[in-house]
């Protein structure tokens, strides 16, 4: 199998779907992203790298992030930071205040917006500037050591936040926030506004295809802990509709609104595919599209 030719057909066979849904306009620095462009990297476990279409265009990973900071909590605090969070998928969109206050603070995943807000508080309470350990590891990981934030897509969110805002201030009532709201606030909107390609996020993220070691052959997670965020991330990965994913896909995967979609195949690779315009549940659709196919023709899956 030619997996360079399979990426160009899947590429050929999702571009009626490529710009079908609509971006992510709510946060205003992603309203202007061009919807007809598509993306697609695979990064073995080998190093082999194979890619599609505008696999080297950066755009904002948003909830992508959630991924590397959850594995970064785990290295530094072990399991503790499931005392705060679940592991349970939500049924419910990303960003509902709804279920947090009728659940007494805790978030039913990591990878929700409350979830996410609470491991960002405790990687900032354990290394003292999360911003710089998310930073350094995915530069390290993926390669490229001018990896960043984009300040205009970080000052986007922090202007017009206010759903996530409320959700820290909820979640400090509770007590779940051990960190000064604002700066939470601050370290989750730039997690956020990461600029990264498919090539990249899919280097970024092979730790978790294997096992937990990282790409200079050093330990991050433990097998135990990294089996345990791609079961989170089979759950609960895509939101609300983590269970269609599944179903469709096969994978481990964890989507931003930015139109990015990161999947893990244990001891294989990791794919990281990328169409800006999303369906109603806020994962990318012709990103869907295109793992489902890749995932069929390949045979390669986890079920």
């Amino acid at each position: 199998m030619d997996l360079d030719d399979v990426l160009e057909e899947i590429r050929a066979e999702v571009a009626p779907s490529v710009g079908t849904g609509v971006v992510a306009d709510y946060i205003p620095g992603l309203a202007c992203v061009d919807p007809q462009q598509f993306g697609m990297a695979v990064a073995m476990n080998t190093g082999e790298v194979h890619v599609t279409g505008d696999a080297d265009t950066c755009f904002s990973v948003q909830s992508i992030s959630k991924v590397f900071s959850l594995g970064l909590v785990m290295t530094h605090d072990s399991n503790r930071i499931w005392e705060r969070i679940s592991r349970e998928p939500s049924g419910n969109p990303f960003n509902s205040l709804l279920q947090l206050d009728q659940e007494w603070g805790k978030p039913r995943n990591p990878f929700i917006n409350a979830g996410a807000l609470v491991v960002t508080d405790r990687l900032h309470s354990t290394t003292g500037d999360a911003r710089s350990a998310m930073r350094e590891l995915v530069r390290r990981e993926s390669g490229n050591p001018m990896v960043d934030g984009d300040p205009r897509i970080a000052q986007s969110e922090h202007d017009t936040g206010h759903r996530i805002a409320a959700m820290a201030h909820l979640l400090a009532s509770y007590d779940n926030l051990e960190c000064p709201v604002e700066e939470v606030l601050e370290q989750y909107f730039w997690q956020c506004s990461l600029a990264m390609s498919c090539r990249e996020l899919a280097l970024a993220g092979g730790w978790l295809s294997r096992h937990g070691v990282r790409a200079d052959g050093t330990r991050m997670l433990s097998l135990q802990q990294t089996k345990r965020i791609n079961a989170v991330m089979l759950t609960c990965g895509t939101y609300d509709a983590a269970g269609e994913f599944a179903y469709r896909v096969g994978l481990p995967g964890k989507s931003g609104v930015g139109g990015g979609i990161l999947a893990v195949i244990p001891d294989r690779c990791t794919i990281c595919v990328w169409s800006p315009a999303l369906g109603p549940s806020g994962n990318s659709t012709a990103g869907v599209a295109a793992l489902d196919l890749f995932t069929t023709r390949t045979g390669w899956s986890i079920f």
